[in-house]
């Protein structure tokens, strides 16, 4: 995944230097690098179904809520 930029004749460090961060961006190496600089830990599938069931749970305690005017419904 190098990028390779190079130095056109007559053209300026900031043009060159304008276009290699273009590179940089358009190939994804600082997302990348971004993602990979501190290494998450994995969750479990109990975790993740845990919270999944809470969610679940809590959105239709708010719609249940909703219907009873118990809370504010949505502007949308």
């Amino acid at each position: 995944m190098a990028v390779e930029v190079r130095k056109r004749k007559s053209e300026n460090a900031g043009t060159l230097l304008f276009r290699f961060n273009r590179k940089i961006k358009q190939s994804g190496i600082i997302r990348e690098a971004k993602r990979r600089r501190f290494k998450s830990r994995e969750v479990n599938r109990l975790r993740v179904k845990k919270s999944a069931l809470y969610s679940l749970k809590r959105r239709q305690e708010i719609t249940k809520a909703k219907k009873h005017g118990l809370e504010k419904k949505d502007k949308r």
